[in-house]
């Protein structure tokens, strides 16, 4: 059975200044509908939220929402006055609910003061207002809220305390606890499962799933998009992409898209080399036809001109026709399946690294020789005893936030020194960093691909298109331009265009779409040099084979 639209926009277009965000979106949602909307930072993904709850109006076409039991919606940042404390905080999580409480309350206190056919009117309206109270179980909404703060860990901090004072972990949980407490009929929610720990983060997905009502939720978390969606909305050029079946769905059709794309780009190839060849075999047999022939009955030495509509002219020039129209409506290769380009078997430099009081010496390594070695290391509150890896070696560095993981990981890079010990590691590191580290400029995304890799431009747009990890429309965006997405991706390719023996990745899934995640975790699996992982990534952590080091300081 087809229900009416819950939530429906059509040709909705949303620009700020001259960047055109959302482009003629048409999409639809069915009530009870649990959608996960995926796609790059800075595509757009935030803006289609806003334009639902109703905070953005489009700049054309129209956004249709029909919840009789109310909006909740959470974004990533609850701006409030400096002034503000967390009752404030939680009242503006659940207006809707305060709002409808009020009116109550004021409609209760005027009864006193009407009689006859104004009272009944009054007390239609007040029983009207009880309804959709008791509809949004409104009494039970400070029970809930109670047992939200306490799952998610923040139920000691006073509703008396300023909000600028509590962290932004802080922040975001009691915003999410108020705004579910509500219980509004849809949920709009940006990254709700940020700043979660498993707990918590299994209390929400099972809270989402039998929330009465339809969610529509902003996340880069492929685990919680696995445990919660029927449909995944896809953010990319402006335009938004419906995937069904899930999240699982998502990944079978975008397989099925990149297969597509394969067999058109090799029909296409296929057709223009035949086309080619019928024209090259053609003029082949026009050569061969003497340009005259001997005239029958007219003596010896009597010729006549071999015609210009023979039929292999007409057959060249239709297979050059052909080519023409071919090469004039060219289909693009698919991108390359991503993949680390190693660089083993091979005695490379090895950098010795020790302690502030120690001396840094160069030595060669036997290519059968660890690829790391780390010896009596301490660094930030983390200590290393005695670590080696070789090729083919995983690593997971696990420990609380603030233990040192990303120091460690620096310190191996040889971009910072231990505060104790020795590290021991190949000359041959590919370092992709939590937070980036590529500088805002004028320069153009390709040339700033290219001087990454010391390559002409020429050179380096073939390959950096190969990669599929941009349009070409992005090639000559400054690099000032490029949202954190874009700038996640670009030293991403930057790391996979060059030779490496040893990985260092901390955080990488951050601020990647959850399809380019899924390729990620492929070419890690290919790459036969040793890799050290740190990651808030529940599905990469569930599906990670290889050693774990916990650092409890």
């Amino acid at each position: 059975m087809l229900y009416p639209s819950q939530l429906s926009i059509h040709a909705a277009t949303k620009r700020f200044g001259d960047r055109i965000v959302l482009d003629r979106v048409d999409l639809a949602a069915r009530p009870g509908e649990r959608i996960g909307v995926i796609g790059d930072n800075g595509s757009g993904k935030s803006t289609l939220l806003r334009l639902m709850s109703g905070e953005l109006p489009p700049d054309a076409g129209d956004v249709t929402v029909a919840a009789a039991g109310g909006i909740g919606a959470l974004g990533q940042v609850l701006e409030l006055p400096d002034d503000a404390t967390v009752i404030d905080a939680i009242d503006a999580c659940s207006i809707e609910l305060r709002t409808l409480e009020r009116a109550m309350h004021e409609a209760e206190h005027g009864l006193a003061r009407l009689d006859g056919a104004a009272l009944d009117a009054a007390l239609a309206d007040y029983a009207a207002l009880a309804d959709r109270f008791e509809a949004r179980d409104g009494y039970g909404a400070p029970a809930r809220l109670d047992a939200a703060l306490e799952v998610l860990g923040v139920a000691g901090i006073e509703r008396a305390r300023s909000w600028s004072s509590l962290s932004g972990g802080e922040r975001s949980r009691i915003a999410l606890a108020a705004t579910l407490a509500s219980n509004p009929e849809l949920l709009l929610l940006d990254e709700p499962s940020n700043d979660l720990d498993d707990a918590a983060w299994q209390w929400l997905v099972d809270r989402l799933r039998t929330h009465h009502g339809t969610v529509v939720a902003v996340t880069h978390d492929r685990a919680f998009l696995q445990a919660l969606t029927d449909v995944i909305w896809e953010v990319d050029g402006a335009s938004v992409t419906r995937y069904g079946d899930g999240y699982a769905g998502y990944l079978i059709a975008k397989a099925s898209e990149r297969e597509r794309r394969r067999l058109a780009y090799e029909t296409w190839k296929a057709e223009l080399a035949r086309s080619r060849e019928l024209a090259t075999v053609n003029a082949t047999r026009l050569d061969a036809i003497p340009r005259k022939l001997d005239k029958a009955g007219m003596g010896a030495g009597a010729f006549r001109a071999r015609g210009r509509d023979h039929g292999a002219m007409a057959r060249i020039r239709n297979a050059k026709e052909r080519v023409s129209r071919l090469l004039d409506a060219p289909v693009a290769p698919p991108p390359k399946p991503l993949s680390f380009s190693p660089s083993l078997g091979r005695a490379t430099p090895a950098a010795q690294r020790e302690a502030p009081e120690g001396r840094a010496t160069d030595a060669p390594r036997a290519p059968d020789a660890p690829l790391l070695t780390l010896h009596g290391v301490r660094v930030a509150g983390a200590s290393v005893d005695d670590l080696q890896l070789a090729a083919g070696d995983r690593l997971l560095v696990t420990g609380p936030n603030g233990i040192g993981k990303t120091s460690l990981l620096r310190v191996i890079a040889g971009e910072q020194p231990a505060d104790a010990g020795t590290v021991t590691a190949t000359a041959r590191i590919g370092h992709l960093r939590q937070h980036s580290g590529i500088a805002p400029t004028r320069r153009s995304l390709l040339e700033a691909y290219a001087a990454g890799l010391r390559e002409h431009v020429e050179t380096a747009e073939e390959r950096l298109m190969s990669l599929g990890l941009f349009h070409a429309r992005d090639l000559a965006v400054p690099v000032a331009g490029l949202s954190y997405g874009q700038r996640r991706r670009l030293e991403l390719a930057l790391l996979v265009s060059e030779s490496h023996e040893l990985l260092l990745l901390d955080e990488p899934t951050n601020h990647l779409s959850p399809d380019l995640v899924e390729d990620l975790e492929r070419a890690l699996e290919g790459f036969p040099g040793a890799v050290v992982l740190v990651s808030h990534d529940r599905l990469m952590r569930q599906r990670f084979r290889g050693g774990r080091l916990d650092l409890t300081g």
